[in-house]
Formats: C-alpha cells, structure tokens, sequence
C-alpha cells in the first residue's frame, strides 16, 4: 500500500510511502478484552462519557466499538498532548468532527500543572448530564462518569490533571508511557466534590485489527501500539517521511544535518554518530575475524521516535 504526497515544496522527497506487505499487528491483551465486556455492563452506572485521544491524530483511529456506547450517554471528547500538536488547523478538524456527529470538544494538556482547558471539563460534564435524561440514576445527587481511549492517550493524566485542579490531590492513577499501563477495570475515583463527581477508569481499547495501515501507523507513532509489534526501523522511516510532508525540518537542527533528508538509513547512521551510540560487529575477512565498530541504527530509531513523542522535533499535525 503507497499513501501519496502532494508536491508542495518537496519534489527532493518521496511522493509515496512504501508499506510494502506490512500490516500493524493484532494487539488485544486479554485484559482489554475483559476491560471492554465490563464497560459495556457498567454503563447502567454511568451518566456522561468522556473519551481521551490523541490530539495530533484527531481523526484517526478512535476506537468503533465505544461507537455503541457514545450513543446511549452524554458524550465528551478530550483531544489531549495538544502541546505536542500542531494545532493552526483546529477549526477545521472540530467542523469534521462534528461532521462525524461528535459536538462537545475540548483540546488539553494533562501533563501542564495549570491548564485552563481541565477547569472547563467539570462544568461542561455537568451541563451535558443537566440537559440529558439520567434514567434511573436521577435520584442519585452524585455523578458518574466514564473515561475511556485507545492506549497511552492520557486517560491517567487526564484523571490526575481533574482531581489536581478540583480537589487539589495530588495522583491517584499511575502515569506511564507504554501503551496499556492502566490494567486494573474499573477503579472509582473522585476527581470533584461540588458536585460530587467520580470516574471510572478503564484500560484503552484498541480495535483487533485496524483495517487502514496508515492509520495503524499513525497510532504506532504516538505509542498507542508497542513499538516491537510494529517495528521501530518502519516507526522511524514513516515518522521522517511524515516529518518531510509537513515540512516539518527540526530534526535537522536536533541532530545537527546537513539538511532535510529522505533517506533514513543516512538520518539514523547521523543520529547514531553524534549521539555516540556504536556497536561492535565481528567481520570475517580474507585475514581472519575483526572487530569493528558499526552505528547502532536500532539505538538512533529509538531516540529518534522519542524525540518525536516529546515534542523535541516540533508540533505536528497527523490527520488533516
């Protein structure tokens, strides 16, 4: 499968990017599958759902099967890292949403100790629950809420950030940056006390199979897919064609470049030599066996990606 690239600006890079017979590995643990059988049964508890994703991939690879269960609950959607985002196309992407039927939209950044765009969740939750019908939980003065999305978006930083900013607590979900680190279903926590309100917090669920690979690998690059399923040498070669089509050139000044460069094996063999990251290989010559010393290219492709997922190579914009 080849994803065309429109030629603004960059006849010396690749029009297409090259999947080859690749296809993004299944990945469904089982504690998924158990988390999304008990979301379904929980929903009887739950007055608003909110569902966390991804800024830089707004579009892209948000879970179908919460499909079903957006549309039983008040439904709010948290584009959160929009920090690591290019965000200067935001209008468009809340119109296509809206388009998809999804109004209620807020762009955040968990990890900021202050973030205004957190304060605005519990009001706006509220009203969404006041101007829809709680069925049999109308009696109850507490609310109930449902965090879910796909791995490693934030839902943990989300939950820490909310009873952070409204009950001045410090952690209560534990933070991590490999995809599927929440594993326990279900833990209720109060992130407000007027009103009172609580979450579940459930693990991300992530499709059995992603029927598009360049939606595959657009989660792959954020980390919502462990890197070893993927690949790191293809995480890396997409992320450089993707940094290239957005003209977005500041690996070239992080790694100190000649220039911006489509060839990956040169960028990662350049990251390799200034960061100092050699291995020793054994060669069989016509004198016997040598050692000599060869860049490490798996070393470079894994600083390489994280520099991407830190933001150190700039605000991007996958989708769109």
């Amino acid at each position: 499968m080849r994803v065309s690239l429109s030629p603004l600006g960059a006849a010396a890079f690749r029009t297409a990017f090259d999947f080859g017979q690749r296809e993004v590995a299944h990945w469904f643990p089982g504690h998924m599958a158990k988390g999304l059988k008990q979301m379904r049964a929980s929903l009887r508890k739950v007055d608003c759902i909110i569902e966390i994703h991804d800024a830089r991939i707004p579009l892209s690879g948000r879970n179908p099967l919460f499909q079903e269960n957006l549309d039983v609950r008040p439904h709010l959607l948290v584009l959160n890292k929009m920090d690591l985002a290019d965000t200067s196309k935001k209008w468009s992407i809340l119109k296509q949403l809206e388009r998809d039927g999804v109004k209620n939209v807020l762009f955040t950044d968990c990890l900021k100790q202050r973030d205004d765009s957190v304060k605005k969740i519990v009001p706006l939750v509220t009203e969404l629950i006041h101007n829809a019908p709680r069925f049999h939980r109308e009696e109850d003065r507490s609310y109930c809420l449902m965090v879910i999305g796909v791995p490693n978006v934030g839902k943990s930083s989300l939950i820490n950030a909310l009873r952070r900013t409204n009950l001045k607590k410090g952690k209560a979900s534990r933070v991590g940056g490999e995809p599927g680190i929440t594993k326990a279903v279900l833990t209720k926590i109060q992130v407000c006390e007027r009103p009172l309100m609580f979450l579940l917090d459930t693990p991300g669920v992530l499709p059995p199979k992603i029927e598009n690979i360049e939606t595959g690998m657009k989660l792959a690059l954020c980390g919502t897919i462990l890197d070893h399923l993927v690949g790191e040498d293809i995480i890396a070669d997409y992320l450089l064609f993707s940094l290239n089509r957005l003209q977005r050139f500041g690996y070239v000044e992080k790694y100190e470049l000649e220039g911006p460069c489509d060839d990956i094996q040169h960028v990662l063999k350049c990251i390799a030599v200034k960061l100092g990251k050699t291995q020793r290989v054994k060669a069989i010559t016509g004198i016997g066996n040598i050692t000599i010393k060869m860049p490490n290219y798996s070393a470079a492709a894994y600083d390489f990606i994280r520099a991407f997922r830190k933001g150190e190579l700039g605000k991007v914009m996958l989708d769109g």
